[in-house]
């Protein structure tokens, strides 16, 4: 699959608001916006444990969705349902999901600060160097083992605090198909395994949790504790039917071109969130925005 447009928030972020992009950078944390609580005793490094949500609102099927990554905006009258960076407020009066950039680092100043301060967590290649997501420029994290992800938790766990302080009602954990692109470092067993305590901590904090494409680990969405999908041209690769399945409609998909938007109105249009977006996700009112909905 082409690389996830989703992932543009760190570099359209750091060009309209580097500081903002970066938080409090050189807390001994991570980069942050709100106090974190204590880490959920129900779920262990290795992925194991309860993971059952609690007072956890999904979305409702078939929602009007805005995908609002590159920068918050007002949204349209008929929006119901939004996604923004954690950095931003949510929307007033509709269904809010915080993007949090979970398996990887952003890109620019971010990663330097993962070098200063944790360089152990990132992933490292056969000769000791970063293996990074060229596409975006942003390092892969170090989730293969129990230790690793626990302390990764101690970093993540705390931005997805922050989701729930500001007042949202779901977490996007993004890269979730990091492993397809760490020269083989990491598997679908280690994505599963953080996915489910970033999903249990969600669920501590009363947030639902959504799939981020990888249809891949659609047999351990259960496990792992998903309760709906945020999905990038589910048409243009033929996997609306595949989570339409599994989330029973609960799906937000996103399309980037318009023939696919097309394409997914008519098929899907009934039944699912389709959202035609431009690739950079541009705010409304700048040169380049698209935003239509079936």
């Amino acid at each position: 699959m082409v690389p996830s447009p989703s992932r543009t928030v760190g570099l359209v972020a750091l060009v309209l608001a580097p500081v903002l992009a970066l938080g409090t950078a050189c807390s001994a944390s991570g980069p942050q916006r709100a106090d974190s609580g204590p880490a959920s005793p129900s779920a262990s490094a290795d992925g194991t444990g309860s993971g059952a949500p609690e007072k956890v609102r999904a979305p409702a099927a078939n929602a009007e969705f805005d995908y609002q990554l590159g920068a918050p905006y007002p949204p349209a009258g008929t929006v119901q349902a939004v996604s923004r960076d954690r950095t931003a407020e949510p929307a007033e009066g509709l269904y809010n999901i915080c993007y949090v950039n979970a398996f990887q680092t952003q890109p620019g100043e971010a990663v330097t600060w993962w070098e200063k301060h944790h360089p152990d967590l990132l992933l490292k290649d056969d000769d000791g160097g970063t293996v990074t997501d060229e596409d975006w420029d942003e390092p892969l994290l170090d989730i293969s083992t129990p230790a690793r992800r626990a302390a990764l938790m101690d970093i993540v766990g705390p931005w997805i605090d922050g989701c729930a302080a500001a007042g949202y009602d779901a977490v996007e954990p993004d890269n979730l198909d990091s492993y397809e692109r760490s020269e083989g470092k990491l598997t679908r067993h280690h994505a599963a395994a953080f996915a489910r305590l970033l999903a249990d901590r969600a669920h501590r904090r009363h947030l639902a949790v959504a799939q981020k494409n990888t249809a891949d680990l659609l047999p351990r969405r259960e496990h792992i504790g998903f309760d709906f999908a945020v999905v990038e041209e589910c048409a243009r690769y033929q996997e609306c039917a595949d989570f339409s399945d599994a989330y029973d409609g609960r799906i937000f998909d996103i399309e980037y071109v318009n023939k696919d938007f097309t394409a997914a109105c008519r098929s899907w249009g009934k039944s699912l969130s389709v959202t035609l977006r431009d690739r950079d996700v541009r705010p409304a009112g700048t040169e380049g925005h698209v935003r239509r909905s079936c």
